[in-house]
């Protein structure tokens, strides 16, 4: 049973948005200094928050509703013949689990090296090891990782919270150097494939907003489940243009001139 009431939430002042350029953007988040049991933090992600190190939150702007919630049911899941590919590409490789407490400097190396070359124009740039110790390794209670190996070689590393309900793709890092292997779309697979082997029925990607192209490769992985209006609803196929831009309307507000003024 989660234990909602009890919780604090608080909202930031406007600040630039992380995905739509010339946007304003504010979150809802969780008092940081509560621990949270895996029954409220599952509750949470059905209602829409994600966690970033020890900062638990949710998008909450005045003229865009563009931060969908997006989940993948497990089980439902058909990939595609490029994700199959993915697949194929990567067959070389060997699985291991690990807490993220056991994170080593191995980890480190690899999340730095693709944030520099991946992220150089991010919020993460440059990565630090205080930063990569914050973001993924401590704020988790359970987090793991789900590693791949090229013999003695990290390769991709998928960071994960557990829910009651699946798990949660915090943050992929892999090997930047590796264009033909497909490695964030092998991740993602791999993280489908682990909540059906432990029977959980989704696994939470992340927002999904429509407009933002470094966002866009979440559509691609169907059926998806998208909170929208205050409920999980399903895209099961490719949208249209046509649908696209029905959808980007509806999830559109009047700008508010008041978060502009707030920016500069």
């Amino acid at each position: 049973m989660s234990n909602m009431k009890n919780i604090r939430f608080y909202i930031t002042p406007p600040h630039p948005c992380s995905y739509l350029d010339d946007r304003a953007a504010r979150m809802v988040f969780i008092d940081p200094v509560r621990d949270l049991d895996l029954s409220t933090l599952s509750e949470l992600s059905r209602q829409g928050f994600r966690r970033s190190g020890d900062f638990i939150y949710k998008p909450e702007c005045h003229h865009c509703r563009q931060c969908l919630s997006s989940r993948i049911p497990a089980e439902e899941f058909q990939p595609d013949s490029s994700q199959r590919r993915a697949i194929n590409r990567n067959k070389d490789l060997r699985m291991a689990i690990r807490s993220t407490r056991h994170a080593t400097d191995i980890h480190y190396r690899l999340y730095a090296r693709y944030i520099i070359e991946r992220h150089a124009d991010g919020d993460m740039f440059p990565p630090t090891r205080e930063q990569f110790e914050k973001f993924l390794v401590t704020g988790g209670a359970n987090s793991f990782f789900i590693e791949f190996w090229l013999n003695d070689r990290l390769m991709v590393v998928a960071t994960c919270d557990p829910l009651d309900d699946g798990i949660s793709a915090v943050y992929t890092f892999y090997d930047p150097d590796e264009n033909k292997r497909s490695l964030g779309t092998f991740a993602i697979m791999q993280q489908i494939e682990w909540a059906r082997a432990n029977r959980l029925p989704y696994v939470y990607l992340g927002y999904w907003v429509p407009q933002s192209e470094k966002m866009r490769y979440k559509s691609n992985f169907l059926p998806i489940e998208v909170l929208l209006d205050g409920r999980w609803q399903r895209i099961s196929r490719p949208m249209t243009m046509t649908e696209m831009d029905i959808l980007v309307k509806r999830l559109s507000r009047d700008e508010s001139i008041q978060d502009y003024k707030r920016l500069r």
